[in-house]
């Protein structure tokens, strides 16, 4: 009996015993409580109320008779639902501490992070993205590896409520790859500005956090180091909306490409 496979079914709410006579079970398709309880090692003295906990949850039924039998039923159904259950109340949760999260950031006395390591500096970005209500402005010298796909994403999901403006270099590296601001798109309250910026990223959400994200590179391809980008997290209000004034005065000289 595999410990991973009874360590996720206790995941998903089962104790000990109920995960091995589902285990058990579905090994035997069906089985009376002596054969059951044999095989899977549980008390005959446990069995009987660990099936019947089973059946309530419906991951076995019972047929009457002398002595009753047991059959499972498929696990790919009921982990199907299982799995749907669980990610619901996941997402609940994260909802709830997203909200908490949210209305507490904002009391930290010096708002000012340095954050590392490419997937939390991805995160963070995202998160500020959702976080916009009203305005997001973005100046890009480079892409980091795999974040395109993420910041279209986002940024089309809140391009319906959100007004979006992107400076973007002609050709943004990342680590394995040149992406051209070709790639993005051409959506209703976004602009895109396409002109020399340097090696350095910023993204505000608002005018009242920001983000600056930076990276060495390498000297024969100019290509992204990884371990190197850091990402500077700005909650002073007063900063960011300095930066993004600026931000908007700079977008006043250019002409937009895909608007």
């Amino acid at each position: 009996m595999n410990q991973d496979d009874i360590n996720l079914l206790k995941q998903l709410g089962l104790t000990s015993y109920e995960a091995k006579a589902y285990i058990t079970l579905s090994s035997l398709i069906q089985g009376t409580a002596d054969e059951i309880s044999d095989k899977s090692k549980i008390p005959r003295s446990k069995i009987y109320d660990v099936l019947k906990r089973l059946n309530s949850k419906e991951y076995i039924e019972i047929e009457s008779g002398r002595p009753l039998t047991y059959h499972v039923k498929p696990p790919i159904n009921v982990l199907k639902r299982e799995k749907e259950i669980f990610n619901k109340k996941i997402s609940q949760t994260s909802q709830n501490l997203n909200r908490l999260y949210e209305q507490k950031i904002s009391q930290v006395e010096a708002p000012i992070w340095r954050i590392s390591g490419i997937e939390n500096i991805i995160d963070k970005e995202l998160e500020i993205i959702r976080r916009s209500k009203k305005t997001i402005n973005m100046r890009i010298g480079f892409l980091l590896q795999e974040e395109l796909s993420k910041l279209i994403y986002e940024l089309l999901l809140k391009s319906e409520k959100v007004t979006i403006n992107i400076i973007i270099s002609p050709y943004c590296n990342t680590t394995s790859e040149q992406l051209t601001v070709n790639k993005l798109y051409n959506k209703h309250n976004i602009a895109i500005y396409k002109t020399e910026v340097p090696f350095v990223k910023m993204i505000i959400s608002d005018s009242k956090e920001m983000m600056h994200i930076y990276s060495k590179f390498s000297k024969e391809k100019y290509e992204i180091i990884p371990n190197t980008a850091i990402g500077i997290w700005n909650q002073y209000e007063e900063i960011a909306n300095n930066y993004n004034e600026r931000f908007e005065n700079q977008i006043k000289k250019l002409k937009p490409i895909f608007n």
